[in-house]
């Protein structure tokens, strides 16, 4: 169930500097405004510039995609997560928790439907807490009855984390680059 990449459409704003970034050493009327915000659909960081005038607030729901933007003048590129403000961080454990418990269904289907990677391992097993033991557990399982829910997940198959914090916790090793293979970003 690897995602397709496509391109981002929405993001969600996660910090908001009116001025710039203070580490900018140019004189204050060279400096623009500058956004960083999080992908709806693909998780992906980036940094944007608005149009001159807008105020984002952290959480506000952006278009960022093809045709007219209403509040994004252009879009600067892709950030790593070490490149997000403290106030961006700490922000994106919120969304990124809150995207998660929206998108169940869609993470949930990934329990049910994730296959072998080659013949060693399995899309499973890249998963935080997931070897190959759990892997068999949740393949047996999801044989009889696809699962449900994370609450089923974690019902039917013994001694697995919680489901919910497995998938936030890949979530953020595919942000920092910590692993080449993609399941959700």
């Amino acid at each position: 169930m690897i995602r397709p990449l496509v391109k981002e459409e929405f993001v969600i704003i996660l910090d908001f500097l009116p001025h710039g970034y203070p580490f900018d050493t140019r004189p204050m009327h060279q400096k623009t405004a500058i956004a960083q915000a999080i992908g709806k659909n693909q998780f992906t960081l980036l940094e944007l510039v608005p149009k001159k005038g807008e105020f984002l607030q952290p959480h506000e729901e952006v278009y960022i995609g093809e045709g007219k933007r209403d509040k994004i003048h252009h879009i600067i590129g892709k950030i790593p997560l070490s490149k997000l403000t403290l106030t961006a961080k700490a922000e994106l454990e919120f969304v990124v928790e809150k995207k998660v418990e929206e998108s169940e269904k869609e993470f949930v289907g990934f329990f049910n439907n994730a296959g072998p990677i080659n013949t060693r391992m399995h899309q499973m097993e890249l998963l935080p807490g997931i070897g190959k033991k759990h892997t068999r557990m949740i393949i047996d399982e999801r044989m009889e009855k696809p699962f449900e829910s994370f609450k089923d997940i974690k019902a039917r198959v013994k001694l697995v984390p919680d489901p919910k914090k497995i998938i936030i916790k890949r979530i953020y090793l595919e942000l920092n680059n910590e692993d080449k293979h993609r399941l959700f970003t």
